[in-house]
């Protein structure tokens, strides 16, 4: 073949979480802390409602929209936890995880050329989904002095006539931080007065340390402008079942619901009749597990503060962030070594954007156990960098 294949995807860089880890899987003995993935099972209760819809033959496309009482869960599980509203007959439609939500939820909105705010350091997706729709990613660089949360002076300089969504990644993937109902109140106002769509991926939702988390559709003037993203992957350990939805206006979902349609026709279904039982009865699996997570998470950051590794305390979703500037090494070049002498695998900051430079992402969805062999090395390696210079 002569004819060269798509510009626009040709020039999108792999995912540099991807990419690291090829690395991982040509070395024996790694302690793996990259990927944002729960080490539980999937509950068994939850398994079992799958297995027994398999059983019972129910292996048939549902609609497009997701199984009606899938739906209805959602609908009920969101009135629960954030007291907001939504119709689940035309307010909701199940997708294959939350990364379909998101692709599809942006091409429903933007037109060509309009510009997507995107805050960094953040889930590798955003960036690539708004340039395959046409769009121009606008980043915001947060700041580690700020908690890596978004400020209104942020925000307000970012915005142009030609603005058209703002991306609200919180719980924070891959730094871990939160916006507090004071803090999304404050940016609120501002995408209100200049007309702002936003789309909140809320897939850590339930994994939250400090206070119960709050979604910005939640708050007066801001449900009908926002597509509020979740899943299942985190909170219950369903990642490979590949299960999430969105929910917003009915005309944005009419809109998403045409691009789902023409190109995933459905979730799968055994999937969504577990996910149904997991919005039903899964809310003590969650309480456990996160439980779990917030033990290591203190493990983790009383480790680094005993290195004398500087690292803000994340309150959210299953990482720590720490900086690594005082060695003179860039993030690729410190996980790199990490991984080649310690045989600890961390991914580096800069595969969230060029903000996350100078630190490391650690996922602590792994055991306690292996997290502390891990720290073991770690201090290892840290001490050789000391001594080298």
């Amino acid at each position: 073949m002569t004819k060269e294949l798509s510009k626009k995807v040709t020039a999108i860089r792999p995912s540099g979480i991807r990419k690291f880890f090829d690395l991982v899987s040509e070395m024996q003995d790694v302690i793996s802390l990259g990927v944002g993935e729960p080490d539980f099972d999937t509950p068994w209760h939850v398994r079992e409602e799958g297995i027994y819809s398999l059983e019972k033959g129910k292996t048939f496309y549902t609609s497009n929209f997701g199984l009606k009482p899938l739906r209805q869960e959602i609908s009920n599980y969101i009135h629960r936890t954030q007291n907001t509203e939504y119709d689940p007959n035309s307010e909701i439609i199940v997708t294959v995880g939350g990364s379909e939500a998101i692709d599809i939820g942006i091409k429903a909105i933007v037109n060509e050329g309009d510009e997507v705010i995107i805050p960094q350091p953040s889930y590798v997706s955003y960036e690539p989904c708004t340039i395959l729709a046409n769009a121009k990613p606008v980043i915001i660089n947060l700041k580690a002095e700020n908690e890596f949360r978004l400020t209104p002076d942020e925000l307000s300089a970012a915005i142009t006539d030609k603005t058209k969504i703002l991306i609200l990644p919180f719980p924070n993937n891959p730094t871990g931080s939160i916006m507090e109902k004071s803090d999304l109140e404050a940016i609120a106002k501002i995408i209100i007065e200049k007309d702002l769509y936003v789309i909140s991926d809320e897939i850590y939702s339930e994994l939250t340390y400090k206070n119960k988390h709050i979604s910005i559709a939640s708050l007066p003037g801001m449900k009908q402008r926002t597509i509020l993203i979740n899943g299942f992957s985190k909170a219950y350990a369903m990642t490979g079942w590949r299960l999430g939805y969105a929910c917003a206006p009915a005309e944005i979902i009419r809109q998403m619901m045409k691009i789902h349609q023409y190109t995933i026709m459905c979730a799968p279904t055994t999937s969504q009749y577990a996910a149904v039982e997991a919005l039903k009865n899964g809310d003590a699996d969650v309480i456990i597990m996160r439980q779990s997570y917030n033990q290591r998470r203190r493990f983790l950051l009383n480790a680094f503060k005993e290195m004398d590794i500087e690292c803000f305390e994340p309150f959210g979703a299953f990482y720590v962030f720490p900086s690594i500037k005082q060695f003179g090494m860039t993030s690729e070049e410190f996980a790199t070594r990490l991984l080649q002498e310690e045989k600890v695998a961390a991914v580096p900051g800069t595969a969230f954007g060029e903000s996350g430079e100078g630190h490391l992402r650690i996922s602590y969805a792994y055991s306690l156990d292996n997290l502390k062999l891990a720290m073991e090395r770690f201090k290892n390696f840290v001490e050789k960098l000391r001594n080298e210079h």
